[in-house]
């Protein structure tokens, strides 16, 4: 039986009186409705195409044929409670376990990244018996009790402050890109936040970060900053956890987890994964040592998830990983992630709002600011290029302390000409930003594709 279809305000009207308001919407003041999706295109209601520039999560693109029929070959043949026996989860952990060093062998699998992320702070406190967390300032890791408590960009919010080691950014940060060894400088502000812990009392269990910082700002970590990071954290008896629900399974294209650009000689002791993982679908993972596990296990609690790891789930996760060989999405991560980034990088020498670009792979952050002398950020200015990008049929948005980021992470299959007319699109409407009036910017012409000269 078909669903009911309303009109896109019957739908608003509903969903403000049925949906709690904290819910917020993509355009709140103009909402787009998407109806369908395919690659790295949605469509409202009308037809109208729009090109997405946002959506990690879909990472292989919306509805790829593979993911659907696998996931309807499998829901038709079974889905279960994960207690019974079934080829597809050991099959699953067993192509998870290639990608990563040897050492983090064993898995359990949950339906979000935010149960990820939470049952990752379990198996740090048990294995560490010590109870204190170490994370980066603007950090976000679910929406939990237990991740809002270690995620400062929800916390500021809340009353009551706590601690945490400086985002480190070369850009905004203490220590900027003239400093002659940004990563050692950043790492000792962690090892100062621990040796203060100590004189507190404070044991640490861990560390948490985002291999590359999202909501910070599209953040790359300073080389050396990770290693040397996992040996203050190790040498205070913690662990170091790696959030990879954003980054990881490819996206960086160079590698298949973004923590191995710190360099083959890292390893974290905990890795989590979501979004990516499923395309969409509720499933996460950890992944961890067998010494971390085996004590997760000694504590006597039998660990229990009726869904994480279902034969459904499984079947998707299969299918991700087949695509992104297939598809060769790691590379088109390179190809069109340094395309990209070299055009942004052409705009920047064109129009003095942008001040930075930075990022790899279909990983990018554009920072616009007010003036590049104070490098204060341009947060009117990065609201405003969204909406007039969504104008233009783009769907893109903002991150980083002061929404001052326009973030690129798009669907995989992304191609060469998307980030062209997207490009193009942000010239034009910066052009017009030095000229008119936000609310007398012209339209961006079609004709415009060209405006920008191509440098693979």
């Amino acid at each position: 039986m078909a669903l009911e279809v309303f009109h896109k305000d019957e739908t608003l009207q509903m969903r403000r009186k049925l949906i709690g308001q904290s819910c917020r919407l993509f355009f709140s003041r103009d909402p787009v409705k998407i109806v369908r999706a395919r690659g790295q295109y949605l469509y409202d209601e009308n037809g109208m195409q729009y090109l997405d520039c946002i959506s990690n999560v879909q990472h292989v693109g919306h509805c790829h044929p593979s993911l659907t029929q696998a996931a309807a070959a499998q829901m038709d043949l079974l889905n279960s409670n994960t207690r019974f026996l079934h080829d597809n989860i050991v099959l699953y952990a067993d192509r998870l376990a290639a990608t990563l060093p040897k050492k983090l062998c064993v898995f359990y699998f949950v339906n979000s990244g935010s149960e990820a992320n939470d049952l990752a702070l379990r198996l740090a406190r048990q294995y560490t018996r010590h109870h204190d967390v170490v994370v980066l300032d603007h950090a976000y890791h679910g929406h939990l009790i237990s991740l809002i408590d270690i995620s400062p960009y929800k916390f500021r919010k809340l009353e009551g402050q706590k601690e945490w080691a400086p985002l480190p950014d070369t850009y905004h940060g203490i220590y900027r890109e003239d400093h002659p060894d940004p990563g050692q400088a950043y790492a000792d502000t962690v090892k100062s936040l621990i040796d203060e812990a100590h004189k507190k009392g404070c044991k640490i269990s861990s560390f948490f970060a985002e291999s590359l910082p999202s909501v910070g700002g599209q953040i790359i970590f300073p080389t050396g900053y990770c290693k040397r990071v996992a040996e203050y954290v190790r040498e205070a008896g913690g662990v170091y956890v790696a959030d990879e629900i954003q980054t990881g399974f490819g996206r960086v294209g160079s590698h298949f987890w973004a923590f191995q650009l710190q360099g083959e000689d890292f390893c974290p002791d905990i890795v989590t994964m979501g979004k990516p993982i499923g395309n969409g679908h509720p499933i996460a993972c950890v992944a961890t040592t067998e010494e971390i596990a085996a004590a997760f296990t000694a504590n006597g609690v039998e660990y229990f998830n009726t869904f994480g790891g279902n034969p459904v789930s499984c079947a998707i996760g299969l299918a991700v990983l087949d695509v992104i060989e297939k598809e060769d999405l790691r590379g088109n991560a390179v190809r069109v992630g340094g395309h990209l980034k070299q055009l942004l990088l052409q705009l920047q020498t064109k129009h003095p709002l942008i001040g930075d670009v930075r990022g790899v792979g279909l990983f990018i952050g554009m920072e616009l600011v007010k003036d590049r002398a104070s490098r204060k950020p341009a947060t009117e200015e990065a609201a405003h290029l969204v909406r007039r990008l969504k104008e233009e049929r783009i769907v893109m948005s903002t991150d980083g302390p002061w929404d001052s980021v326009i973030k690129f992470k798009p669907p995989m299959c992304f191609s060469i000409e998307d980030a062209e007319r997207v490009c193009t699109c942000i010239d034009q409407i910066l052009r017009g930003c030095y000229t008119s009036s936000p609310s007398s910017i012209p339209a961006v012409s079609a004709g415009l594709q060209g405006s920008i000269s191509r440098n693979t």
